[in-house]
C-alpha cells in the first residue's frame, strides 16, 4: 500500500509540470502571431511566456522548471530544426526565470505586490536583470553556431531581451494579480458602475490612440492611473495588456502614430509606450496597496488601543478627544 502511494505521488507534479508547458506554448503561440524578423532572428516585441514561466516558478516552486524546458522544445519544433543554437535558447529561456526567481525571493517579494519594494525588484531583478541572460545565452549562442552574423549580435540582443522583459512585466502582474483576486461582497452600486465605464473606456481609449495618425499614445495614462488608484493591480494589469497588444498590433502593421516609421523607429516608440504603460500600473497600484495596508494596521492598532482604555477605565475612549479648553 505504501509503494502505490509512493508511485502515485509523482503524478500530480507530472500533471503540474505538462499543464506549464501546455500554457507556455500556447502563450509562445500567441506572441508569435506579431513577431518581427530583426537581423534574421524571429523576435516578438511582448514574449508572453517568459512572464508565465517566472509567475509559475513564483507561485508554485521552482521544481517545475521541466515545464518551461518542455514548453520551449516545443515552441523551436514549430519554427526551425533541432541545433545547437536551439539548445542555448532552451537553457537560457529556462535559467532566465529561474534566477529571476532566486533573486526576487532573495530579496523577500511577496507575490501578492502589496509593496513598493515588490514592484521595484520586479522590475529591476524579474524584468531588466533576469532576462539579461535569455537574451545573452539566445543571441550568443546564435552567433557561436553561425546562425546570426556577429554584427548583428547587439541589435537582436536587445530586441530580445526587451521582448523577454516585456513579458515579465505584463504578464506576470496580471497572473499574480488574478491569483489572489477573490469575488467582492457587498459592494456599492457606484463601484460597479466605474468598473463597467473603466472596462469601456479601457477598450475605446487604446484603440482610438492606436489607430489615429495623430500621436494620442498618451491619452491611455489617465486610464491605467484611473485603473490603479481605484482598483489596483487587478484593474491595472489588464488595462497594460490591453494597450500593449493594441499598441503592438499598430506599431508591427505601421498603421495609426506608427506610419510611416522604420521597423527600428517603431520598436523602439512600441516599448518605450509599453514599457512606461507597465511601469506606471505596477509601480502606482504597488504604492497605493501599501498605503491601504499601512491604513488598515492604523485603523486595528486604535481599535486595539481603544479596548485597552476601556478595559482599564470604562467610557472613556469615547470621550471626546482633545477635551474642550477651559472657558474663562
Amino acid at each position: 500500500m505504501v509503494r502505490t502511494e509512493e508511485l502515485r505521488r509523482p503524478a500530480p507534479a507530472a500533471l503540474t509540470i505538462l499543464a506549464l508547458a501546455a500554457v507556455y506554448y500556447g502563450s509562445a503561440r500567441i506572441g508569435l502571431l506579431e513577431q518581427v524578423v530583426v537581423a534574421g532572428a524571429v523576435v516578438t516585441p511582448l514574449w508572453p511566456p517568459t512572464g508565465i514561466a517566472l509567475s509559475g516558478l513564483l507561485l508554485l516552486g521552482l521544481w517545475i522548471w521541466p515545464g518551461i524546458v518542455i514548453g520551449t522544445i516545443l515552441v523551436l519544433a514549430t519554427l526551425t530544426r533541432p541545433d545547437l543554437a536551439g539548445i542555448g535558447v532552451v537553457i537560457g529561456n529556462t535559467l532566465a526565470p529561474v534566477c529571476a526567481c532566486l533573486m526576487l525571493r532573495r530579496v523577500g517579494f511577496h507575490v501578492a505586490l502589496d509593496r513598493l519594494r515588490d514592484g521595484v525588484a520586479l522590475v529591476a531583478l524579474g524584468a531588466f536583470a533576469g532576462m539579461l541572460i535569455s537574451a545573452t545565452l539566445g543571441s550568443g549562442t546564435q552567433v557561436l553556431t553561425g546562425a546570426l552574423p556577429a554584427g548583428d549580435f547587439w541589435r537582436t540582443w536587445v530586441a530580445w531581451w526587451v521582448g523577454d522583459a516585456m513579458g515579465v512585466l505584463v504578464i506576470t502582474p496580471l497572473v499574480l494579480a488574478f491569483r489572489a483576486l477573490r469575488w467582492p461582497r457587498d459592494i456599492a452600486a457606484y463601484r460597479w458602475a466605474e468598473g463597467a465605464a473603466l472596462a469601456v473606456a479601457s477598450v475605446v481609449v487604446p484603440f482610438v490612440a492606436v489607430r489615429s495618425e495623430l500621436s494620442l499614445l498618451f491619452l491611455v495614462f489617465p486610464l491605467i492611473i484611473w485603473a490603479a488608484l481605484r482598483f489596483q493591480l487587478p484593474g491595472a494589469a489588464p488595462c497594460v495588456l490591453l494597450v500593449s497588444v493594441l499598441a503592438i498590433s499598430a506599431a508591427t502593421g505601421r498603421t495609426g502614430p506608427f506610419e510611416g516609421q522604420s521597423l527600428l523607429e517603431a520598436m523602439v516608440n512600441l516599448q518605450a509606450l509599453n514599457a512606461s504603460a507597465a511601469l506606471t500600473a505596477l509601480l502606482l497600484s504597488a504604492i497605493v496597496t501599501e498605503q491601504r495596508a499601512i491604513r488598515r494596521k492604523i485603523e486595528q492598532a486604535c481599535r486595539e488601543l481603544a479596548e485597552v482604555v476601556d478595559h482599564l477605565a470604562p467610557g472613556e475612549s469615547r470621550r471626546r478627544w482633545p477635551p474642550d479648553s477651559d472657558k474663562g
